[in-house]
């Protein structure tokens, strides 16, 4: 396995996997709607992607989005999603992604990553947990449209 920084000669691979996460999430299929996605958030250097690979197959990624702490005069990353292929899943490509997404904020001298999830969903819960997550619990979210 390999997992590399996303480029544009990755795209048709990140908008397959990206249509396959979104439909996991209960969305329509919608693989050149994920296209246009990926390519404006690499051409306009909106969000950081890593890909992994299993013998050259694109099998996942992590996309991060930058942020920043106004309190901490820092970088932070938000891990917005996590998509491992279910034909692979269980087999530790996941925990890698995440790890490597966790190096890169160390590189980049991020104050952390911040991620959230569905409640419901405990295996990724756990995963996030077992590599060093902590559940915030000083905090409240709040969103609008």
């Amino acid at each position: 396995m390999s997992i590399l920084k996303a480029t544009g000669n990755d795209l048709d691979s990140l908008a397959e996997l990206l249509d396959l996460y979104r439909v996991f999430y209960q969305q329509k299929s919608n693989i050149n709607g994920a296209k246009k996605f990926i390519k404006d958030r690499l051409s306009n250097e909106e969000s950081v992607i890593f890909i992994a690979f299993d013998e050259n197959n694109p099998i996942g990624f992590v996309q991060l989005y930058p942020s920043f702490s106004s309190v901490s005069l820092k970088r932070t990353w938000i891990l917005n999603d996590l998509y491992v292929m279910e034909s692979v899943r269980g087999k530790g490509f996941g925990e890698k992604l995440i790890k490597k997404a966790i190096s890169f904020a160390a590189d980049t001298r991020a104050k952390g990553i911040l991620l959230e999830t569905n409640v419901e969903n405990i295996t990724a819960q756990k995963l996030y947990e077992k590599i060093g997550f902590t559940k915030e619990k000083n905090y409240f979210y709040f969103f609008s449209i």
